[in-house]
């Protein structure tokens, strides 16, 4: 590339300099020199003008900056058209920004003509966002600088997004006599809303009081409704791993990984681990709008990257945070209890749990334990667990026995005076009493302890409000329980009677069902029997 003040006459094909304003418009730095454009320059009385004439080889500044974004781009990370000699590179999804330092490092050190200039390692970003810039300082470049940063650049590694994997989350807020409301909304609000920005879903939430014995509980529910990542939200943090919420993780089976970390706000975080789910006690500032210590578990863990007590500890230079405030709060006003948030499909969890057990001898089945939880309390778990936006149960025999086992969560009940009439009569109680919005229901059968939500989320994920079709779960050719049902059916539905529920409905309308192939038998695990009990819990 040649530089310098050309005379007029020799300005063909020279890439601008430096804009120029002229009376009909302003020619841009970079602009190459052609036509019209000197008679426009001579009309203002410009007779000399800075630019670079380039040489075979060179690249302009777009060209140059697009080749070297261009070695750059990675799954998940691509390029826009350059401009003004500035290539960004964006994110094509939710994720973290792994940096290799070596290699940017070694491309800006190659020639002052290139830089590259990116996001600190491991930000989180949404799609869309810029996680990466290329600058080309000169107006061209010479083909021997494009080829060393090529090699610089090796196999393409220097960016990488690492996408969040999506979690099912489960949180536990523990309560003490006389704790004001607003403590419960601020701690399932900013915990939904943390999650949901990373993909996660916040489906079960779990009220108890702060004893170890109820959070011990408690966990074991999250566990059984196959929640992948629980969150407790205590009362007081805990200040040693022997107090109460550390205590009830290891009762419940669990073991404390590392408890504190080296990042301010976040201190008081501890890591546990229940089987193979994650727990984390939250630190006071989570309830904060603000990011935290709890901010950089939970985007590494979901990143898929490895989260214990080496990584944490090594997390302490930098994690001084010292954020703007990032919404505006307002700690002393009391927030509303959050609604469930739809994900797309607005459909609505039915659980029949009216039934009278009359093969139980006397017993009502959905009140016994399986694993230490109720069997009714487990399928409301699933639900809960799941993306349905909303949950309503069907009471009848024992209505205020189920009340009482489902207390605490976050589901709404209709009860059904005919229920002794059969299923029938409970379906159309429940139909009758979802919300108007609903465009679908997952038809849940109380006494089925092993469903998860996980199941439950296989069935929305293959239902289309456009194209409404009947979604239900089969294995080997035999079709099994819970079912979906679009809202098109319900009238059909309305009108089934005794005790067969929806079976006629499905088999007159065969073709219109979609089959969702799963590979256990949960599906088919109800209970109508003292010996289908005690088979189910390993008796």
């Amino acid at each position: 590339m040649i530089f310098g003040e050309f005379p007029l006459a020799e300005c063909e094909g020279l890439l601008l300099a430096h804009s120029l304003r002229l009376a009909d418009g302003i020619l841009k730095k970079g602009r190459r020199l052609a036509g019209a454009d000197f008679a426009a320059l001579a009309a203002a009385g410009i007779t000399r003008v800075f630019g670079a004439r380039l040489e075979p080889g060179d690249l302009d500044e777009n060209a140059a900056a697009g080749a070297v974004a261009a070695t750059l781009v990675a799954p998940g990370i691509a390029a826009r058209a350059p401009q003004a000699g500035r290539c960004n590179l964006y994110a094509t999804q939710r994720g973290l920004v792994s940096v290799d330092a070596a290699i940017i490092d070694g491309i800006n050190a190659i020639d002052e003509a290139v830089t590259v200039a990116t996001l600190p390692p491991l930000t989180a970003v949404r799609a869309g966002a810029v996680v990466a810039t290329v600058k080309i300082i000169p107006l061209a470049v010479g083909r021997e600088v494009m080829d060393a940063c090529k090699a610089a650049a090796g196999q393409g590694t220097a960016l990488s997004l690492l996408p969040f994997h999506p979690a099912r989350a489960a949180l536990i807020v523990t309560g003490q006599p006389g704790e004001p409301a607003r403590n419960y909304a601020t701690a399932v609000t900013s915990s939904r809303r943390r999650l949901e920005e990373l993909g996660s879903h916040l489906g079960l939430v779990q009220r108890c009081a702060h004893r170890s014995a109820a959070v011990s509980a408690a966990l074991r529910e999250a566990q059984a409704a196959g929640c992948s990542l629980i969150l407790i939200a205590g009362s007081t943090v805990p200040k040693d791993r022997a107090d109460t919420v550390p205590a009830a993780i290891v009762a419940a089976g669990g073991e404390i990984v590392h408890f504190g970390m080296p990042v301010e706000p976040g201190n008081m975080l501890l890591l546990a681990r229940l089987g193979d789910i994650p727990v984390i006690i939250l630190p006071g500032c989570a309830r904060s709008r603000r990011t935290n210590g709890l901010d950089w578990v939970l985007q590494r863990m979901l990143a898929g990257l490895p989260m214990g007590r080496a990584e944490i500890m090594a997390m302490g230079v930098g994690g001084l945070i010292r954020s703007p405030a990032e919404a505006e709060e307002d700690e002393q006003a009391t927030q509303p209890e959050p609604p469930r948030v739809p994900a797309g499909r607005k459909v609505a969890a039915l659980v029949l749990a009216a039934g009278s057990s009359r093969r139980m001898g006397g017993a009502n089945k959905l009140l016994q334990p399986v694993g230490g939880i109720a069997m009714l309390r487990r399928a409301v778990n699933a639900a809960l667990a799941s993306r349905c936006t909303s949950v309503l149960v069907v009471t009848g025999a024992d209505s205020d026995a189920v009340r009482a086992c489902l207390a605490g969560l976050d589901v709404q009940f209709v009860h059904n005076p005919g229920h002794e009439t059969g299923m029938a009569s409970s379906l159309r109680c429940g139909l009758a009493a979802l919300p108007a919005d609903a465009d679908a229901a997952v038809v849940v059968l109380g006494d089925m302890p092993r469903i998860e939500g996980g199941h439950v989320d296989r069935l929305l994920a293959a239902f289309d409000p456009q194209q409404p079709k009947i979604v239900a779960p089969v294995r080997d050719d035999r079709r099994g329980n819970p079912i979906l049902w679009p809202r098109d059916f319900f009238a059909e539905m309305m009108a089934v009677a005794g005790d067969v529920g929806a079976r006629e409905v499905l088999q007159r309308h065969a073709s219109q069902v979609e089959l969702v192939a799963f590979d256990d038998d949960a599906i088919f695990a109800d209970v109508d029997t003292p010996a289908a009990l005690d088979a189910l819990s390993g008796k």
